[in-house]
């Protein structure tokens, strides 16, 4: 199905809008997947904030040009899915979970703060924890410092308490 030109450039609109916003892109290959499968990966994409496109790639060049992504361009071939997200590590990790139980998708690449990656640098970026867990994982490393000396505090207050008790029992006795 072909599309005309006010058609391709509502696309590529579309798609720059997509690339203003996101800090990820990631292409994997979809040759051979099922429709069932297919929505499937977008459901779950959409729960995670992001933007799953089939795109052709032609449109996908001229829509990424001029931005972040443009260093992927050469990875543009053959029947790709285009994935985008606002959280730096979201589009890599839900390709990556899908590939994992699907081998007929397979990630092709991707762009990340301006550097293209390959399969593994796709990989790579899908294992770091979400923004969530980092934060928490922060939050917990500057408590730690300060839950660790109130319990040292409480330890040697409980001891000059105990300590105190004992003489006042031994006399009393």
């Amino acid at each position: 199905m072909s599309l005309n030109r006010s058609e391709k450039e509502a696309v590529i609109t579309d798609v720059t809008g997509l690339a203003a916003k996101a800090q990820t892109l990631v292409m994997a290959e979809y040759r051979g997947i099922t429709v069932a499968d297919m929505t499937q990966l977008r459901v779950t994409a959409r729960k995670q904030g992001v933007s799953l496109s089939v795109l052709k790639n032609t449109l996908a060049r001229r829509a990424l040009s001029g931005s972040a992504f443009e260093v992927a361009s050469d990875q543009m071939t053959g029947p790709l899915i285009y994935g985008f997200s606002e959280d730096a590590v979201a589009a890599a990790k839900v390709v990556a979970e899908f590939a994992k139980t699907n081998d007929k998708l397979v990630i092709r690449g991707g762009a990340y703060g301006g550097k293209a990656l390959d399969a593994n640098g796709v990989k790579q970026l899908a294992s770091i924890p979400s923004k969530e867990v980092l934060l928490a994982q922060l939050l917990g490393l500057m408590q730690s410092p300060i839950s660790r000396t109130a319990r040292v505090l409480a330890a040697i207050a409980e001891k000059k308490g105990g300590g105190a008790e004992a003489p006042a029992e031994a006399a009393a006795a």
